[in-house]
């Protein structure tokens, strides 16, 4: 059975960095508080267009005619911690001097923000007003040589030999040298897209079979050490979906009325895909056709066909 039409926002247009990629990203649905203070951080700060809104207030924000955030107003508190669901959802800035652009606007803004570098990406991450955890990534996979994963700890080396941690502070001077002294208040361009997401889940075992052998991802990285997982989608990234157990094999959803992620959108490339990914899911317990499913952690995904 198809979802209804409302459940669609945009057949998302293919970034040149999506290039190779099976799997990309619709819109990332948000259960916010308040809605013009999220507006606030998403559409004035962060710099999505507004892209329309309907009678209940639920607002897509992308850039040009492609949402990449929808938000709906009505969540009674804010993200509440040791639950399953959304870690963070990241928004992929095309360039370097457009990730230099959004690292200088949050610092003039004053916002605290976190400059990471993971080798394969350089990032930032900040909070909505609701503790909505974002990051804002710019890929370089070409700094990227392997993955090691031992017993008890996980190495990354880089292209140059080098072994590294997954996680390390961002050569800020570097990474804003491309703006030049240009305009750090433009909106975001087109070009950026939601390139991956990740989850909290209770049984990472469980949720990472079910994005490899249902959905259709590839495994980049079952990090057991470190509770992590990492899956591709075929292209030149390895990081479309990060799955990570940190909170515990108890870890269920929070209760209704709680700000976060009410679902996201996956969009399928390639002919018969759709039908594969139908076909595969039939077979699970309580899930309405291929389009609308829940993963084994509760969190709520619907499949999207690409139209071209």
């Amino acid at each position: 059975m198809n979802p209804p039409t409302s459940l669609l926002t945009t057949h998302p247009a293919r970034s040149p960095n999506l290039r190779g990629d099976r799997i990309s990203y619709g819109a990332v649905h948000l259960d916010v508080a308040d809605l013009e203070r999220s507006l606030s951080f998403w559409r004035d700060l962060i710099g999505l267009r507004e892209l329309g809104r309907s009678p209940d207030g639920e607002t897509r924000l992308g850039v040009d005619a492609q949402a990449l955030v929808v938000l709906r107003p009505g969540a009674q508190r804010p993200v509440g911690r040791g639950h399953a669901g959304l870690y963070h959802l990241a928004i992929h800035l095309p360039d370097a001097t457009e990730f230099a652009r959004i690292v200088t606007r949050l610092a003039q803004a004053r916002v605290a923000q976190s400059p990471t570098d993971h080798i394969f990406s350089k990032a930032t991450y900040l909070n909505d007003p609701d503790g909505i955890l974002l990051e804002l990534t710019l890929e370089t996979p070409e700094r990227f040589g392997s993955i090691s994963i031992g017993a008890d700890a996980v190495v990354l080396t880089d292209s140059e030999g080098r072994a590294r941690a997954g996680a390390e502070p961002l050569d800020l001077a570097a990474a804003l040298e491309p703006l030049q002294g240009g305009d750090p208040q433009r909106p975001l361009p087109s070009g950026s897209y939601i390139g991956h997401v990740h989850l909290h889940v209770p049984d990472l075992a469980a949720a990472h079979g079910f994005y490899r052998d249902v959905v259709g991802f590839d495994e980049h990285a079952f990090m057991r050490p470190i509770g992590m997982a990492d899956l591709s989608a075929g292209g030149r990234f390895p990081h479309r979906l990060a799955l990570n157990s940190w909170h515990g094999p108890s870890a269920r959803q929070p209760a209704p009325g709680t700000a976060g992620m009410r679902r996201y959108e996956l969009v399928l490339h390639g002919a018969g895909a759709l039908a594969q990914l139908s076909e595969r899911a039939r077979a699970l317990p309580g899930h309405d056709g291929a389009l609308a499913l829940r993963d084994p952690a509760g969190n709520a995904l619907t499949v999207i066909e690409a139209t071209a």
